[in-house]
């Protein structure tokens, strides 16, 4: 009964956030005075095929069509009605595409680049903050720890530009950026796919080496305080192995909070990750995003933002269902 509580009371907050995330970004867009249909036909017009009285009929007919001429009030309850509906609309740069049409085609590069590098940095920081603060390991392995300390403090968008010039540009171990080499076509076979590692070699390290500081930071912190625990001092009392103890006693009571941190960290990790995405040229959400915000394709923003901040929220609320499971302590 108490969990059924905390999971309606959880699904309701949810709701909240969609909400709140959806107005945000509605409003904040029309804050500018452009407007995505004029600016996109007035390309189209300036390489030639159209009269200026032509023109202004186009765009006054797509302004109907995507509801532009509209009081904005209206514009922001067909809005909200068009989301309960799961649609979230056309794109005025790229019509006739859909919103989901776009998301469905860049999120696999996205989620395959964020999924690894959120993994492997949350492990390897981990076991590197444990193992800086476990005062049996040797100095030489502890001292590992120390350069990821240092670049924590370096946003992965500089990490991404100083890896591209220096890795990709003078020393020419990878390339410079896209997800393939230009004139290869998709298809599944072992050269392509390690053409695609390649390409994302260079990105994953900027975002694994821009986060893996933090949490060798916050796991060594966690470490030093558990060190004087009492199911610590008793697991040495009876004579345990270093290891056993490590793992067990030590690694395992200071991973719960670092759990709940990785939930928190996903809204920065995803914004780092579009950044990197368009540095590099990835096909990802960033560079949908960006081409968005560039043409002011009000729509699209709209999209990627909303589906960002709730996959942010969801994931929250999952690791805090399954906190119980982690941690017997805790019930609900």
């Amino acid at each position: 009964m108490a969990f059924a509580r905390l999971l309606i009371r959880r699904l309701l907050f949810l709701l909240v956030v969609i909400w709140a995330a959806s107005t945000i970004t509605f409003f904040v867009p029309r804050l500018s005075p452009r407007n995505p249909v004029r600016e996109r036909f007035a390309a189209l017009a300036r390489s030639g095929g159209f009269s200026p009285t032509d023109l202004e009929k186009i765009i006054a007919a797509y302004n109907t069509k995507f509801g532009f001429d509209k009081p904005l009030w209206r514009q922001y309850t067909d809005y909200v009605g068009s989301l309960a509906r799961l649609d979230l609309g056309l794109s005025a740069n790229q019509y006739p595409k859909t919103v989901i049409q776009l998301i469905q085609e860049s999120l696999p590069w996205t989620i395959t680049l964020l999924l690894t590098t959120t993994i492997l940095s949350f492990i390897i920081g981990n076991l590197l903050g444990a193992v800086a603060a476990w005062p049996r390991a040797p100095n030489w392995l502890r001292s590992i720890a120390t350069p990821f300390m240092l670049l924590q403090g370096v946003p992965p968008i500089i990490l991404a530009v100083l890896l591209l010039f220096f890795l990709g540009f003078k020393l020419k171990l990878a390339p410079l950026g896209g997800a393939y080499s230009i004139g290869v076509i998709p298809h599944f076979s072992a050269t392509f796919v390690w053409d695609l590692f390649k390409h994302q070699i260079l990105p994953a390290l900027s975002l694994i080496f821009g986060s893996v500081g933090g949490w060798v930071l916050s796991m060594r912190g966690m470490g030093v305080t558990i060190q004087g625990e009492d199911y610590v001092i008793f697991a040495e009392h009876k004579g345990l192995h270093g290891f056993t103890i490590f793992r067990d006693y030590f690694l395992r009571n200071a991973l719960l909070p670092q759990v709940t941190g990785l939930a928190l960290a996903l809204g920065s990790v995803i914004t780092s990750g579009i950044l990197v995405e368009g540095v590099f040229g990835l096909p990802g959400l960033g560079s949908v995003l960006g081409a968005a915000i560039q043409s002011n394709d009000f729509l699209v923003i709209y999209g990627i933002v909303l589906f960002i901040t709730v996959s942010v929220a969801t994931m929250m609320v999952i690791v805090e269902l399954l906190y119980p499971l982690l941690d017997p302590r805790i019930r609900v």
